[in-house]
């Protein structure tokens, strides 16, 4: 994990944000203060404090059930239709204690086991904080809650065998099943998320597979075909998401000073949302 993952509140680089503003987003979670930078480093390190954007309460969108999906700052890749370019940067958090998120998750304990939600960790990507990461998964999981970490898989190999042993489900954001496509939507290799799906698959972890449908990028019904392939050839995957793409995150490039290369892309239609949807379900997958 990278040394500049994490930094003292108000002294972030590449934030222009006042630190009481951002503390904000914690929604009363509290901020670590008073360390210095080895020693936060250090903490980091240990995965006693991570890099928080934000959380919210939601239901029946990330995981089953009601969930706490908690947002971790810091993503190796650009997706050109990322919704929370925001925390692409681990330097848009705020450093929380583990203690403290996981102090948070048991307030909302009873209301995960009545719907059967529980917590989920994104970003971001949550794998770009393993320490962190796993602390929280281990926590969650001595309480009983249920436990999901939604990921690109790019930054698979950060999850050590007993980090994914915490993990009850994983939604896998799959950009694309061309090398080229998804090189050209995330900036990185399409390898690693591959690698990290057929590794879930031999694990025996549930997986949900997330496709973002974006006319004139990713709509190619053979690059569609090729995604449906790699999902059907793995055999514990419940069900794929076809996301159509919006425009909700735009204004969010503008405010950060980040070109946005899709002003001009409009959302899918619906029928072309049900064709792609169609090309999944031909693989006899369960697909929404």
């Amino acid at each position: 994990m990278s040394e500049a993952l994490l930094d003292v509140p108000g002294r972030c680089s590449g934030s222009s944000t006042p630190p009481a503003t951002r503390a904000t987003m914690l929604g009363g979670i509290p901020v670590a203060e008073g360390l210095g930078r080895s020693e936060l480093l250090a903490a980091q390190r240990l995965g006693e404090i991570g890099s928080v954007h934000s959380w919210e309460l939601v239901t029946a969108v990330d995981g089953p059930g009601t969930r706490m999906t908690t947002f971790l700052a810091g993503c190796p890749l650009r997706c050109l239709y990322c919704h929370n370019p925001d925390t692409m940067s681990a330097n848009r958090g705020v450093p929380v204690r583990a203690e403290d998120l996981l102090a948070r998750i048991r307030r909302y304990r009873g209301v995960f086991l009545a719907t059967k939600g529980g917590i989920t960790l994104s970003g971001g990507e949550v794998l770009q904080q393993p320490a962190f990461a796993a602390r929280i998964l281990r926590g969650a999981r001595a309480m009983g809650i249920h436990t999901a970490i939604d990921t690109s898989g790019f930054l698979g190999r950060n999850a050590s065998d007993e980090l994914l042993a915490d993990v009850d489900l994983v939604l896998l954001d799959v950009k694309s099943g061309d090398p080229e496509t998804y090189r050209r939507v995330t900036g990185r290799d399409l390898a690693p998320t591959l690698e990290f799906a057929h590794r879930l698959d031999a694990l025996g972890i549930a997986t949900w597979i997330r496709f973002v449908l974006v006319p004139g990028l990713t709509d190619d019904p053979a690059n569609v075909a090729l995604v449906a392939d790699h999902a059907a050839g793995l055999g514990n995957v419940e069900r794929v998401e076809v996301l159509p793409f919006h425009q909700m995150g735009q204004d969010k490039w503008a405010e950060i000073g980040m070109r946005y290369e899709l002003a001009d892309t409009r959302p899918p239609e619906a029928d072309a949302v049900e064709a792609v949807r169609e090309i999944f379900r031909s693989r006899s997958l369960l697909t929404y």
